[in-house]
């Protein structure tokens, strides 16, 4: 039976939503992602693609709030229910008030509103990045129906390693490969890369989604990446193992490199775990 949500669940010291599993892991990310340092202020998003049915045990999808006109239309992810981060809120926030941070969406038949079903209290909106993730959520599904979540944020060895590597993509990943053994099974098709651009635009979010149809990572220089999964967790994995193996380059960089796992050794790891690295990498 469909509910409407109170300000209050039944477990009185929990906010509104903690009682509904996607808004309680949305929740649960963001505060993990501000507290690792890669969501300063109100820096990052989330968005996370829900199926009617795991909605409708929680939310009464007939009663809209409002509406909100999006930058453009989304044909493509017309009638589709998102779990999306408000724009300027702050991460470490969300935890303890989901409902003002927070925003469940539909989006319309027609694809040209955005239906707000639960949450962004105050009139709060959507992030800006929105049209980026619907963009990269438009080519994703085209290559994986089970594709779920775009995640972005400030990893911080990320973004300091843009400022002192060649951003050549083949090079970047390859870069990246060599400095933990994990990566070339964690990410084998590699990082996209996009030339530095003004945040928010549907220019920035084309560039993206273009780059979005060969990798599941995409860096932007001196901000910040974008990942995408199936999970949550899968998306956090992504970038969490993509910045570990940035600040492992942080810190050797500049220093005399006596080892480093060889093209043989990448080789021999993706046929172990098998997976296909991205041609045009190793060996070169």
């Amino acid at each position: 039976m469909n509910v409407t949500l109170t300000n209050k669940t039944n477990e009185t010291d929990r906010p509104a939503g903690w009682n509904i599993p996607f808004i309680r892991e949305m929740a649960e990310i963001t505060q993990h992602m501000w507290k690792n340092g890669w969501d300063e202020r109100n820096g990052g998003n989330v968005s996370y693609l829900l199926e009617e049915e795991e909605v409708a045990q929680y939310i009464d999808i007939h009663q809209v709030i409002r509406t909100i006109k999006p930058a453009f239309a989304v044909h493509e992810l017309a009638g589709k229910y998102f779990i999306v981060t408000a724009s300027g809120k702050y991460f470490k926030n969300v935890l303890a008030d989901p409902e003002s941070n927070l925003g469940l969406l539909r989006v319309s038949q027609d694809g040209q509103e955005l239906e707000v079903l639960w949450g962004l209290k105050s009139g709060a909106n959507p992030t800006s990045e929105l049209p980026t993730h619907f963009m990269s959520h438009i080519e994703r599904l085209k290559i994986d129906p089970n594709h779920r979540v775009v995640m972005h944020n400030h990893a911080t060895n990320v973004l300091a390693m843009t400022f002192i590597h060649e951003l050549d993509e083949a090079k970047f990943t390859k870069t990246l490969w060599q400095m933990c053994t994990e990566c070339v099974v964690v990410f084998p098709d590699g990082v996209g890369i996009i030339p530095w651009m003004i945040p928010g635009s549907n220019e920035i979010g084309r560039e993206t989604a273009e780059k979005m149809k060969k990798y599941h990572a995409v860096i932007w220089p001196q901000h910040g990446i974008f990942g995408t999964g199936t999970t949550i967790d899968e998306a956090f994995g992504l970038i969490e193992t993509i910045e570990k193996a940035a600040q492992v380059y942080m810190l050797v960089a500049g220093h005399e490199i006596k080892q480093r796992i060889t093209d043989e050794q990448l080789t021999t790891l993706a046929e172990a775990f098998g997976v296909t690295p991205r041609p045009g990498i190793i060996g070169t």
